[in-house]
């Protein structure tokens, strides 16, 4: 799965640096997230950093469209950081 981020932004952009996959970027009205890039932090961190960073409750969530088990996260993480 990946993170999204909803209406309630108020494009504070606390989450944007703590994104280890640089999957995050500011939109128009909002701040997106980049389901190609996004792992919801596995192989990074415990828990997302950006639902742990941003102040305003219920902003970030999971995206129920985006499905995938946390050894296909982790598969991503590696293929994202293969070169770094």
């Amino acid at each position: 799965m990946a993170m999204k981020i909803n209406a309630d932004c108020i494009n504070c952009a606390a989450c944007e640096d703590e994104c280890p996959n640089d999957a995050i970027t500011s939109g128009d009205d909002l701040y997106l997230v980049d389901s190609e890039h996004c792992t919801e932090c596995v192989g990074a961190y415990d828990a997302p950093k950006c639902v742990e960073v941003c102040p305003v409750d219920e902003c970030i969530i999971i995206d129920a469209e985006r499905t995938e088990s946390r050894e296909e996260l982790q598969r991503k993480y590696e293929r994202l950081h293969a070169s770094s």
